[in-house]
């Protein structure tokens, strides 16, 4: 098999180029061009993702725990004692991040 290519190669570097196989400026920017739209349309549906994360609005308690930088423990006593409201559905805890950052903002916190 390295024989093959190898004499492949070598018939293709004594075949002379034509010149309709030559790339030409405007080729290039057409492919350019091309490339980019590839790319926009690829990383489109992230960049929506990525606008769709920062909208969303009910955050779990891991995503919560980041954003505030405190332990699972801290954020269950701030839960237990009213500091930070939170809703549960089906087993799940969720806060609302809005009211997050109206607490944070404000310094206050609400005892329920």
């Amino acid at each position: 098999m390295i024989m093959t290519a190898t004499t492949e190669q070598q018939q293709s570097a004594r075949t002379p180029i034509q010149r309709d196989q030559l790339i030409t400026l405007g080729d290039l920017l057409e492919f350019k061009t091309s490339l980019l739209q590839e790319f926009s349309a690829l990383l489109e549906p992230l960049l929506r993702q990525g606008s769709k994360d920062q909208a969303k609005r009910w955050l779990k308690a891991d995503e919560i725990r980041a954003m505030l930088r405190i332990s699972a423990g801290k954020l269950q006593y701030l839960r237990d004692t009213g500091v930070i409201p939170y809703t549960k559905l089906g087993g799940i805890t969720y806060y609302d991040y809005n009211e997050i950052v109206a607490i944070m903002e404000s310094g206050k916190h609400e005892n329920g």
